[in-house]
């Protein structure tokens, strides 16, 4: 007989959600009293699967149909051609995907990567699991029958596991790792931030801290969008960038945020303490030892995000009064999801603010689980908006500060814009910030002749400047921009620095300026007036075509003005236009990036 399998669960996480999701299978796991181990599949050596015989993975889908950056090493190794066709057959395997389907690449890397294990000879227990956010009740519509049907599998293959008696859901876990307070140790006020000696090139785990140079409100004081330039210098860093990159950083906890936390949980912010892993987990790379309170709220702990679902189920485990147990064990419940959805994601409410709405078992609460109870907060990307051909040393970028009323009493905040809107070198002296580049997603020709005609109203402008910047610096003048925001007085970006590209005649620009007249214009009407300059371009001259921007119905729409266009300008039918823009994106000669 087949005696106790143990698991691993492997994931690839973008934003923290597919770790989450990953730690949760973990955790009922362990509930079942399995060996379980949960990781990065870019911290695990892929080449240890041919022994492995029990793995769920669990992956996001990153941008337009990639893999999340921490399974960008497995992606490579798992479709090397040379890999032998049955080398998993004794893998018995299950894939979870996370997407959302207003992105047309939905769950590509989860569907992509169960068709490659199966090539590789794998079974799957399952199909493969395409969890949706757009869905009423998010992702969890799909994962919780999902895993009910997976531990099913297990148990039907695995019979010798029906004899355990698992652990009630109610049982805390033990932490994965223990607080140790050191008595003698006070807070080292320096920061830790100094320009590393040995000469690499930065990356995540090992950020430069550049200086910032500047911050500045570009848009009119009147106008209710606070939007800044942001202006970093990166002198001594050997980061090298080119247009359509993008640089990433983590933002902070605000001070008073901090200050609440910690008088709520009772913490000295000054106490240091060390960390060691109850079981086989490392301590986090990102939190030194020994370690101040202070620093692990302000720096590692995501306390001001809304919080998942596995919040409130492990709350509820320290839960003694009986009124908050009973609506923390609602909220954790399938049965109650509508219910936490009201009170948590529609309004935004943070963790912070649910620990203030729970004081009982706030009180209660152990140090050592505040680890499993907060996610770590999670970088940011921003796309660079200067080249280093026209500002050598800096690296720009454009930020919309994120504020907004809900029914909750006080506005929200996006947590990296309103850091960066705090960051003040005139006042608080000389101003460090933590950041590393990566490859974005957009490629501009490196041929002379093709034009460029791009897409980009609002802060989706930024990634142009760049590439208009890099291309006139290479003697490239072909580029048409559209550009589209409310007002020309009030949130017009960059506009002098247009108008003397223009004078020069490297550049051709078309805006769009929603609110300055009756009815509103957009970008894409822009487009459709100029459908026969653009089919000129496209079909005569091979242009590149590009569009960035928010996600909510812009992209669509440009989509289907340049359709029009081609219908229009080439009599193409309608049938025919689709298919001519399915070709460029498939060559690149469209792209699009977005966000949300």
């Amino acid at each position: 007989m087949m005696s106790q399998p143990s698991l691993l669960v492997l994931y690839g996480s973008q934003t923290g959600t597919a770790q989450d999701t990953a730690q949760r299978i973990g955790r009922q796991a362990q509930r079942r009293r399995l060996q379980v181990n949960v990781l990065p599949l870019d911290h695990y050596n892929v080449a240890s699967l041919i022994s492995e015989s029990l793995v769920v993975f669990v992956s996001s889908t990153a941008g337009q149909g990639d893999p999340p950056d921490n399974m960008k090493n497995f992606w490579k190794f798992v479709f090397r051609k040379s890999l032998p066709v049955g080398s998993l057959r004794n893998l018995d395997c299950a894939v979870l995907g996370l997407g959302d389907s207003s992105y047309p690449k939905f769950n590509f890397v989860a569907k992509k990567l169960q068709k490659r294990l199966l090539q590789l000879g794998a079974n799957a227990l399952l199909p493969v699991g395409l969890a949706d956010d757009q869905h009423d009740l998010g992702a969890d519509a799909v994962i919780d029958p999902w895993l009910d049907a997976f531990w099913e599998k297990v148990f039907s293959l695995y019979p010798s596991m029906a004899a355990v008696i698992p652990l009630r859901e109610d049982e805390p876990l033990p932490p994965t790792y223990t607080f140790h307070f050191l008595d003698d140790v006070s807070e080292k006020t320096e920061d830790r931030l100094r320009i590393p000696t040995e000469q690499s090139v930065p990356s995540q785990s090992r950020p430069f801290p550049a200086r910032l140079v500047s911050n500045c409100r570009v848009t009119d004081s009147s106008h209710f969008q606070d939007v800044r330039h942001i202006e970093f210098d990166i002198s001594g860093s050997d980061i090298q960038f080119s247009a359509g990159d993008v640089v990433m950083m983590y933002p902070c906890n605000a001070p008073e945020d901090v200050q609440q936390f910690c008088e709520l949980l009772r913490l000295d912010p000054g106490a240091t303490f060390s960390l060691r892993a109850t079981g086989s987990t490392a301590v986090p790379p990102r939190l030194p030892q020994p370690c101040s309170v202070r620093h692990l709220v302000e720096k590692h702990l995501d306390v001001a995000a809304v919080p998942r679902r596995s919040f409130f189920e492990l709350l509820s485990t320290f839960a003694t009064n009986e009124v908050e147990k009973e609506k923390l064990l609602e909220f954790s419940s399938a049965a109650g999801q509508d219910e936490l959805h009201s009170y948590c994601n529609r309004p935004r409410r943070s963790a912070l603010e649910v620990l203030a709405d729970f004081p009982h078992t706030t009180a209660e609460l152990k140090v050592d689980f505040l680890l499993d109870l907060f996610p770590e907060i999670q970088p940011r990307s921003f796309s660079i908006a200067s080249s280093l051909l026209a500002h050598p040393q800096r690296l720009q970028i454009l930020v919309a500060v994120v504020r907004y009323k809900t029914k909750m009493y006080k506005p929200r905040r996006g947590l990296c814009s309103n850091w960066f809107a705090s960051l003040d070198p005139q006042a608080q002296g000389e101003v460090y910030v933590p950041l590393w580049v990566k490859k974005g997603s957009l490629k501009f020709p490196k041929e002379k002749d093709p034009p460029v005609i791009m897409v980009g109203p609002g802060t989706g402008l930024a990634p142009f400047r760049s590439a208009v910047q890099e291309r006139i610096a290479e003697g490239k003048h072909d580029n048409v921009l559209f550009f589209g925001c409310r007002s020309e007085s009030k949130d017009f970006f960059y506009r002098s620095e247009w108008e003397e590209k223009m004078e020069a005649g490297h550049l051709t620009l078309f805006t769009a300026f929603s609110r300055d007249q009756e009815e509103k214009v957009y970008v894409q009407q822009r487009v459709r007036e100029n459908a026969e300059l653009l089919w000129d371009l496209i079909a005569n001259r091979s242009a590149c075509f590009y569009i960035a921007g928010n996600a909510k119905d812009m992209p669509t729409s440009v989509c289907d003005a340049l359709k029009e266009v081609f219908q229009q300008e080439g009599g193409l039918s309608s049938e025919e236009a689709e298919q001519m823009l399915l070709t460029m994106e498939s060559t690149g000669r469209f792209q699009s990036e977005t966000w949300s």
